[in-house]
């Protein structure tokens, strides 16, 4: 019986990923030295693997960037606004693709399933010629053959890539596609198998989503072709249950998959009753989404149940899915309440409780084994009774909860009249979405203050200067409602779970949101208390600087839960309902203070979606419920915003105007506005114009365009002019010439609304 591992976090404990990859783009490193960087995390990634009693780890899970990214570049790919070349070497190219060129806007980035993890979108043209391009899979593979790891390379499956991706205009149908990409994943095949692979997992996530017969026969179609070959195919779904898809799965000419059963394991023997006597099959028995440790006793009595069926080599044990979405090692994480810390499992110790399952299925009445099963059980049994992770206080408030406290105390229509006259705005208001840039200035005077360096007197007198400045550049460049800039916020969630009693942080417990982008996730543990004001002082002071409205920031109940690592002993809505409570008392609080404009940002809820329709009525009966918890204790003219980004909106629109906001924001600069016409029947729309994934300054023309577009579906009284999201991760010399030109292209759409409407009035009188 064999442990084995789906995949590994890339960006190295301490982030060297990250910081190698930055000092490329800045010019600091030469492409050699970056691919040298990677190169020793890969090895340090196998080792660490091997040390925790991994046999089979896997190889090309590894990517700079994004791993559907490395598949676009491997397919040739490449839209024919960037340069038909071999996009691996430069790897400016390569880049190119996910951040944009001097005059290619970037591929669009989109949520990967439902996950926070952010993947590069690809598009499909008209008359695009696949090729193989490059031998990154080859190379990886041998690089580790080298070193003595004998791994499975891994490869996204080619009908799950054509899903996750996006036919342009023109472009062929999906069989089409699938038919003119099988050659590529054929010489992929075939050079690894010259290379000495005797197995390949192939990732087909779509596998668990809803299929219908056309999607169903693409899968048939392409491994009818690639099956039953060299190298052997594990073919690996993930996130969720096969349901209906089992059947097509175990048909399908391959000689290993892999089941999640961690998030259904009621799979099991429906798989084992119908699979093919010699299938093997990769058993996901510990939780590669979350940090909890694994129920032991009863994922044994998963691999027990195997074991009536099939032969220990046909047996592997395996995370449930890749260990993309956990941190890497819990050892560093000294300064944890060791109590807590031992409830938890990041990648390193995931990977030890399945080598740990695998010995004991295969190894009878080990006093080893026995004992560490036995000191999980008690470990298990402490949390459960923990005094911290339930609270009655807690519990009566939301048992408490009435209808009225989710709704607004009238509908929109009337609240629009009182918001107007609380807030005058201009037509086609302009905001930003939030946060200006964490410069390293700020990071040095945050990492001063938290290791003692600099007092919190010293602290706060910088971070108001940072807001007064913050404040004069958006009253400069003539926005309409200003922010503060949260620069008093390492993250939009880790602030929050820092104030927020039933949380715990970390201190190297990071994982990979897009590209160079990490998040440290905090540990949602125990019932949710709010002792005092989270936001109220930094606020309160930026709207003292200004007479134009300031925004009031928070990050609203569902994305506190989505992108934390939340319990899981109880259930997300009652947890949501919690969150929703504390956030309804900071609101209160900024609403008292003056404040007539308040964002709360759900950029998770779209993702948070359950992947089969069947589960989604029930999920968003709760996400949309603790939203409204939370916003609706305002007065009428305080005016409720959000936020939502990087994730497919379109067939969630229904759900955005139950949410009731009053204006609600969103990503479309890299859709090209596509949404707009889409969602008109929300109360007003911020449809972002300027791309912030990206270091390109959009041009004026550009923005204007982009304003038209959405003017077309949209009547200026309910447009708001905004960028796609916050702007912390950009430098201060993109972000300045990139809102100035937005505040241009606004004033010049904005002037000609006003021609439009006043000339023919006065034309009229002077006829009178």
């Amino acid at each position: 019986m064999i442990a084995a591992n789906l995949g590994f976090p890339r960006i190295g404990i301490r982030r060297e990923l990250k910081f190698a990859v930055e000092r490329y783009w800045s010019g600091e490193w030469d492409e050699a030295s970056l691919l040298a960087a990677a190169s020793r995390l890969r090895l340090s990634h196998w080792q660490l693997q091997s040390e925790a009693g991994i046999a089979l780890p896997p190889s090309n899970d590894f990517s700079l960037y994004d791993h559907v990214l490395d598949t676009v570049v491997m397919t040739g790919a490449i839209p024919a606004r960037f340069e038909r070349k071999d996009l691996r070497l430069p790897l400016a190219g390569y880049f190119a693709l996910a951040r944009g060129a001097k005059n290619a806007a970037p591929l669009q980035m989109t949520k990967w399933f439902d996950t926070n993890y952010h993947y590069i979108v690809p598009e499909f043209e008209a008359g695009m010629e696949f090729r193989l391009s490059g031998e990154k899979a080859v190379e990886e593979y041998l690089e580790a053959k080298a070193a003595g790891f004998n791994t499975r390379p891994v490869l996204l499956g080619p009908v799950s890539f054509l899903l996750l991706g996006r036919r342009q205009k023109g472009a062929a149908t999906l069989r089409t596609l699938v038919e003119q990409l099988l050659p590529v994943y054929e010489q992929q095949l075939a050079h690894l198998s010259n290379a000495g692979a005797g197995w390949v997992q192939i990732d087909e996530p779509c596998l668990g989503l809803d299929l219908d017969s056309g999607q169903r026969e693409l899968y048939e179609l392409a491994y009818g072709r690639l099956g039953r070959g060299k190298p052997k195919i594990m073919l690996a779904a993930y996130y969720g249950g096969l349901h209906e898809n089992l059947r097509l799965a175990l048909g399908l000419p391959v000689e290993g998959l892999h089941l999640d059963l961690v998030r259904d394991p009621g799979q099991l023997l429906p798989a084992l009753r119908a699979a093919p006597k010699d299938m093997r099959f990769s058993l996901g028995l510990v939780d590669g989404r979350n940090i909890w440790r694994c129920d032991l006793d009863r994922a044994l009595d998963l691999l027990r149940a195997a074991q009536g069926y099939l032969e220990p080599e046909q047996i592997q044990v395996a995370p449930s899915c890749t260990l993309l979405h956990v941190p890497i090692d819990l050892r560093q994480e000294t300064g944890l309440d060791p109590r807590l810390r031992g409830w938890m499992a990041f990648a390193f110790q995931k990977l030890e409780e399945v080598a740990l399952l695998a010995r004991a299925a295969s190894t009878e009445n080990s006093f080893e084994i026995a004992q560490q099963f036995a000191a999980a059980r008690r470990r298990r049994d402490e949390r459960r009774i923990a005094p911290e992770t339930h609270k009655e206080s807690v519990r009566a408030r939301t048992g408490a909860l009435r209808p009225a406290m989710f709704a607004r105390q009238q509908p929109y229509s009337a609240r629009r009249l009182q918001q107007a006259h609380a807030v005058p705005l201009p037509l086609l208001p302009s905001t930003t979405i939030g946060s200006f840039p964490q410069t390293a200035e700020i990071r040095r005077a945050r990492a001063g203050w938290r290791s003692g360096l600099i007092t919190q007197a010293e602290y706060e007198t910088f971070l108001r200067l940072e807001i007064e400045r913050a404040i004069r550049f958006q009253e400069a460049i003539g926005l309409d409602v200003l922010v503060h800039g949260e620069f008093e916020r390492c993250d939009m969630v880790e602030y929050f779970g820092e104030r927020l009693e039933g949380f715990a942080m970390t201190t190297q417990g990071w994982v990979q949101s897009y590209g160079s982008r990490c998040v440290k996730p905090p540990i949602l543990y125990g019932d949710i208390e709010r002792r005092r004001p989270m936001t109220l002082a930094w606020s309160r002071y930026a709207q003292a600087l200004t007479d134009r409205p300031v925004k009031g920031m928070l990050t609203g109940p569902v994305t506190l839960l989505q992108w934390s690592f939340v319990r899981d002993d109880l259930p997300a809505g009652e947890i949501a309902f919690q969150l929703a409570l504390a956030l309804r008392e900071e609101i209160a609080d900024l609403e008292s203070a003056g404040l007539r404009v308040i964002q709360v940002d759900e950029p998770a809820l779209r993702e948070g979606l359950p992947l089969r329709q069947a589960d989604q009525s029930a999920y968003l009966q709760w996400a949309i419920a603790a939203f409204r918890l939370a916003t609706s204790g305002v007065m009428n003219q305080t005016q409720i915003h959000t936020h939502m980004c990087y994730s497919d909106f379109r067939d969630f629109l229904p759900e955005m105007v139950k949410l009731d906001a009053d204006v609600i924001s969103v990503e479309a600069a890299r859709s090209r506005m596509s949404l707009a016409a889409s969602a008109t029947a929300v109360h007003a729309l911020g449809p972002g114009v300027y791309d912030i994934h990206s270091p390109r300054v959009p041009s004026v023309g550009e923005l204007q365009s982009l304003i038209h577009r959405a003017l077309t579906a949209f009547p200026p009284e309910r447009l708001w002019i905004n960028p796609d999201c916050g702007l912390k991760t950009r430098r201060w010399e993109e972000v300045r010439p990139a809102l100035e030109n937005m505040m241009r292209a606004a004033r010049r759409v904005r002037a000609g609304i006003y021609r439009k409407r006043i000339q023919p009035a006065l034309y009229k009188s002077a006829s009178a």
